[in-house]
Formats: structure tokens, C-alpha cells, sequence
């Protein structure tokens, strides 16, 4: 059926036909049957359009049939006539679950009027629980969400990079993705091995070796057996160290030395351990500068950033901010199980102008608070600011509306199901389950390429 299809019950032949051509004339497809029973058929699971239905119909009633249709789709639009005169019927259709009633007699604008907002529901409903399943059964991968030339220079940086064996650095501000840089690395890399992410500033320095290296029995008091260390573990994968910059000056030689020979060494053994792990290593500081204050070791530097990478600050991507945002809000009302948040264009305008020190972490953490009504004091000030020095006060439905959030996240996943198939749109609509003419003019209409 088309995207504005309507199934008609009405047992009057000439009022059936009479109707059915005003829904044409209106562009809606329309299937017309004389009884309930007739129409059921029609109307099986995932029907994407709407149900006008009179009440009083041979055989099974219109209220017979509402009742079934809301216990198996309660997002079903189903419109009820009713007679003139039938008040408590039509009250009796609104409590058991109807979209709308229309009187009879009624205007042609009436009907159309009502069937478009219905319709409308209709493809909203429909288009959320598919962004839902999609985001359901996508594996848990982080993605880089944004359009800026910022991100898709890392993108490219990925698809580059991300398949050699080489080692890389990440250098990055607190928040602004680096493990979700390197396991996008790792994705694209293709190793069959773990993913084993570290944070250097977390382990104590006096088990740092033995959580790294692996220790055999009795290597220390309290060694009872052989342990397998991240980097051994991590074979035929990829080890990410975050935090690098606090990794204690020794175990920097050891790991450069790995990096050097790819063999190790558990502590307390000694047998040489082949290693097939790539070394991804992040920091939020300048290395070079440590170097100089024998901080850190500058030959392990010069090791590291044989290749690297700069991450951009939020600040430094603004424009990505609303899409960063409809991502996370949405991933967020999923999880709390509570309904999608409005804004204003005018509070979205002041979200990108504000100063994120916490960058995308920090906005992700906002997102979560603003699904569940705690928004810090801060932004419910500034919103209050912007809503009583706003021309116009009223949300503006280009930025506010639920369409346009649903738009940004389904831009975002299907530019990143393109990204996935290398811009094959077959494979990209099949990863999506829609068809690849829907997907096609998905493209246009997002202007993606």
C-alpha cells in the first residue's frame, strides 16, 4: 500500500463509494469493503495505514472490530462513524481505544482533515519502533555520530589506518571518544581477538606488571598460579591503553620493549612469548612536554606516534551537536523506558553555544538528565533565560517537533549502515531492513551520499 492508505468498512454501498473517492482525491490508497468480517483480512500485522470503520455493520459491529484491532495494535489509528444522534456510542468508541469519531452526516474536509493526522500517528509510530528494533539489534559498537569535517576526518583516518597492523596514538581531551576511536580502529582492523581496554591511570603501580604481563607461580608472595596478562590475553586482538601518560617510567621500558619485539615476558618467568596484539595508547596531555620533564620516555613517545590522531573538542565541532544529542536522547529514553524530551530552537541555538569542558561525555551525561527531568540548575536557567528573551516563545516545530528528531537519528544510522557496507546500498538496506527504493529515497531526502 502507499504511504497514505486507508481501509474502509461501511455497509452502505453508495456512502462506500462516496467516501472512497474523497480519500483517493485526498492521495490516500483506499481498500473498501461492505463488512468487518470482509476486511479483517487486510488489516494483518505491520499494516502501516489507518482504519475508517462505521459503527452500525451487518454481522460483526464497528465497535466489535475496534476492540479487536486496539488488543493487537494499540497504535493502530481506527476511526469510528457514527450515526447523528449516537453521543454515547461515540463516547463508548473514544474509551475503548479509538483515534477520532466522525458524525454523520460529515464534510468531505472533516474526513480528509482527520484521516491526514491520523495517518501522520500512523507513520510516526511506525518509523520509531523501527529506529527502536534497528538500534536493538545493532552490536554493541560505540560509532562516531556527526557530519562535521572534524569527524569525517577521523573517519577517514579509520577506514585508513584501521586495517594496517600499525600502532597508534590518540591524543584527545577527557570526553571526546578515544576508546570509541579505538575500537572503531579495532573494528576495522579485522582481528579476530579481543578488544582489551586498560586504563593505565587506574592500576596501582605495584601490581601495574602482573595485570599487564601476567605472572607466573610464585613470582611473588601471594602468586598461587600462572595469570595471563591483558597484553597475552589480548592476542590476535587489540590492546587499547588509555591513560597512558600514568604508566609507571618502568613498566614503559618493559612495553617498549614489546613493542619492539613483539615477545614478552610474564614476571617471574623466563620464556619469550610470542605476541600478534596491536597497541592502541591514548592521552589527554602532551607527551613530548612530559618527555622533557622526564615524565615519560621519549623514545616510547616516538615509538607510539609513528602514527596518531587528534580528537576535536565539542567546542570545536558545534554543528554536530544536534545530532549528538537526538543519538543520545534517544538511546537514553530507551533505557529509562521514559517519553523523548521537547526543545526549542532557541534552547538547542544556546546548547551549541555552551561551553562543554566535558565534551561528548559531558553531553551524553546532559542528554541522560534531560530524559529523566533532572537537568542540572545551570541549564534550567539558561532555558528559562532563552524562553523569556525569545521573539517568539512558542517551540519552533522545525527544531522541536518529533519528526525532525527521528529524522537526525535515522540520518545517523543510515549513514552509518553506509559507512559499514562501504556505500553499498543493497547491503546497507538489508543491515536495515527496508527496502533498497525506500532506502534510496531516504538518500535524497537526507541529501546523503
Amino acid at each position: 500500500m502507499s504511504a497514505l492508505s486507508v481501509v474502509l468498512i461501511e455497509d452502505e454501498q453508495a456512502v462506500r463509494l462516496a467516501t472512497t473517492q474523497t480519500l483517493e482525491l485526498g492521495g490516500f490508497t483506499v481498500a473498501a469493503f461492505a463488512s468487518a468480517e470482509a476486511a479483517q483480512a487486510q488489516l494483518s500485522a505491520g499494516f502501516s495505514g489507518i482504519v475508517v470503520t462505521d459503527v452500525r455493520l451487518p454481522g460483526k459491529s464497528g465497535l466489535d472490530l475496534l476492540a479487536e484491532l486496539v488488543a493487537a495494535d494499540k497504535d493502530l489509528p481506527v476511526i469510528v462513524i457514527t450515526g447523528h444522534g449516537d453521543v454515547s456510542m461515540a463516547v463508548e468508541a473514544m474509551r475503548a481505544g479509538a483515534y477520532d469519531f466522525i458524525e454523520k452526516p460529515f464534510s468531505a474536509e472533516r474526513l480528509l482533515n482527520t484521516c491526514l493526522r491520523a495517518q501522520e500517528k500512523r507513520r510516526l509510530v511506525l518509523e520509531n519502533q523501527q529506529l527502536k528494533q534497528t538500534l536493538a539489534n545493532r552490536p554493541a559498537m560505540p560509532e562516531l555520530i556527526g557530519q562535521s569535517a572534524a569527524i569525517e576526518k577521523i573517519r577517514h583516518f579509520i577506514r585508513n589506518i584501521g586495517p594496517t597492523p600499525a600502532d597508534v596514538l590518540i591524543h584527545g581531551a577527557t570526553g571526546t571518544g578515544k576508546e570509541v576511536v579505538a575500537r572503531q580502529l579495532h573494528l576495522a582492523s579485522g582481528r579476530a581477538g579481543a578488544f582489551v581496554a586498560i586504563n593505565c591511570g587506574a592500576l596501582p603501580e605495584s601490581v601495574f606488571e602482573s595485570e599487564i604481563f601476567g605472572h607466573e607461580a610464585g613470582a611473588f608472595t601471594g602468586a598461587q598460579k600462572r595469570r595471563i596478562g591483558k597484553l597475552e590475553y589480548a592476542n590476535g586482538g587489540t590492546v587499547f591503553l588509555d591513560e597512558i601518560e600514568s604508566m609507571p617510567l618502568a613498566m614503559q621500558v618493559k612495553l617498549l620493549r614489546v613493542l619492539q619485539e613483539r615477545r614478552l615476558e610474564r614476571l617471574g618467568g623466563n620464556n619469550l612469548i610470542e605476541l600478534d596484539c596491536r597497541i592502541i595508547a591514548a592521552t589527554k596531555t602532551d607527551l613530548l612536554a612530559l618527555s622533557a620533564e622526564n615524565k615519560f620516555r621519549e623514545d616510547l613517545y616516538f615509538r607510539l606516534a609513528i602514527v596518531h590522531v587528534y580528537l576535536p573538542r565539542l567546542n570545536d565541532r558545534r554543528e554536530d551537536i544536534p545530532l549528538l544529542l537526538a543519538h543520545f536522547l534517544q538511546g537514553a529514553a530507551q533505557r529509562f523506558q521514559r517519553p523523548l524530551p521537547e526543545w526549542s530552537a532557541a534552547e538547542m541555538q544556546l546548547w551549541q553555544q555552551r561551553d562543554w569542558v566535558g565534551n561528548v561525555r559531558e553531553l551524553r551525561n546532559f542528554a541522560d538528565k534531560l530524559v529523566l527531568g533532572v537537568a542540572d540548575m545551570q541549564s534550567q536557567n539558561e532555558s528559562e533565560y532563552v524562553n523569556e528573551n525569545a521573539t517568539d516563545k512558542q517551540p519552533l516545530p522545525d527544531a522541536n517537533s518529533l519528526p525532525k528528531k527521528l529524522e537526525a537519528i535515522e540520518a545517523s544510522l543510515i549513514a552509518q549502515a553506509l559507512r559499514t557496507h562501504q556505500s553499498n546500498v543493497a547491503l546497507a538496506a538489508d543491515s536495515l531492513g527496508i527496502p533498497k527504493k525506500t532506502l534510496y529515497d531516504k538518500l535524497k531526502k537526507y541529501q546523503l551520499n
